[in-house]
């Protein structure tokens, strides 16, 4: 398969939105001829509280691959993966404006959301090289993306997503209080976790060890390092300078996303209605490692998906532990589509 090419894409604060976004475009040389198909997929990715949008490269090669294969159903046209605006590079160029009263601690799914949807409305007469109007999209959304892409199909004007893949949302149809002991767990994870270093070499050995990221593929380890990890803010005084790296999603700013009273319900309505007009997907890991086996249950019977698979060995960082299987359980969910459906 030929190297996945990828374009960087950074909009200011505009219209009255306040942030920064910051999202990159990923394509194959072979996708170029697909271009002026209505039918090739764009692709929409999100990902989940404490990484940032290069974390979907491994899987997107996975992807890729099999969608360049002889006798592929997939059309695509190209993918797209956003920062949440307080995490990766968008946290960063962000940083001074999310210490004000209206963003401190005070960052949610909802918030995402509407980033989302600002970043899809910039069309080219405000420079943007993409009118997402005019795309066959696709949301594909991890964790807090998962709900984030669902909150997304609620906000006027409504962009028209063809598919919805859900990769172990953390939603909870019986109410958020199933989640509470999770919320304060990672709260609590996210307040203690370390995450200042030397340097990235130091960081990098740090995340071998730590047995949450030691699963991880070697891909996203060295990805996170690159992309997760920046320059401490120390490092930028003349006098007594720090020349260490530290997180780019900050302890505050993740653990205001788990703190999100509303995200793990308020999108439900939405869902099931989304699961009866379009096909919606639901891939989760077999290891209860996060969510509790009683959610999953709840989250599987709350509405009919047009396929639901379950990866064993994985637990809720599926993204991180096995972008491979990954890749190929959201091909099949893209083949499927692509199947002509029984008129029956």
């Amino acid at each position: 398969m030929a190297k996945m090419l990828e374009e960087p894409v950074t909009y200011p604060p505009s219209g009255g939105y306040p942030l920064y976004l910051t999202a990159k475009r990923y394509w194959l040389p072979a996708f170029e001829a697909n271009a002026n198909d209505p039918a090739a997929l764009t692709l929409f990715f999100l990902h989940a509280t404490s990484f940032h949008k290069e974390t979907w490269m491994p899987t997107l090669d996975a992807i890729f691959a099999l969608a360049s294969s002889e006798g592929s159903p997939v059309k695509i046209r190209e993918a797209w993966c956003l920062d949440c605006p307080n995490h990766g590079a968008s946290g960063q160029m962000n940083a001074t404006v999310l210490l004000q009263p209206e963003f401190f601690l005070n960052f949610s799914a909802e918030r995402y959301a509407q980033a989302v949807h600002h970043f899809l409305s910039i069309g080219p007469d405000q420079g943007a090289t993409v009118d997402f109007r005019k795309r066959n999209l696709v949301g594909i959304g991890h964790s807090l993306g998962g709900i984030t892409i669902t909150m997304l199909q609620a906000i006027e004007p409504v962009f028209p997503f063809s598919s919805l893949i859900l990769i172990e949302p953390l939603l909870s149809p019986a109410g958020s209080h199933h989640l509470r002991r999770l919320r304060e767990v990672l709260v609590k994870g996210a307040y203690e976790r370390r995450d200042v270093w030397t340097d990235r070499q130091q960081a990098m050995a740090a995340l071998k060890r730590r047995d949450r990221t030691k699963k991880w593929d070697p891909r996203i380890l060295n990805i996170f390092v690159e992309y997760g990890v920046l320059e401490h803010p120390g490092a930028r005084y003349p006098e007594g300078a720090y020349p260490g790296v530290t997180l780019a999603c900050t302890r505050d700013q993740e653990a205001a996303m788990y703190r999100d009273p509303d995200g793990a319900t308020k999108p439900m309505d939405t869902l099931n209605r989304m699961c009866h007009t379009r096909p919606v997907h639901l891939i989760l890991g077999g290891i209860p490692d996060f969510v509790p086996k009683r959610v999953h249950k709840a989250i599987m019977e709350a509405t009919p998906y047009a396929s639901i698979t379950t990866i064993e060995d994985a637990g809720h960082l599926i993204v991180q532990e096995v972008p491979d299987r990954l890749g190929k359980a959201i091909y099949d969910a893209l083949a499927m589509n692509a199947r002509p459906r029984s008129k029956l």
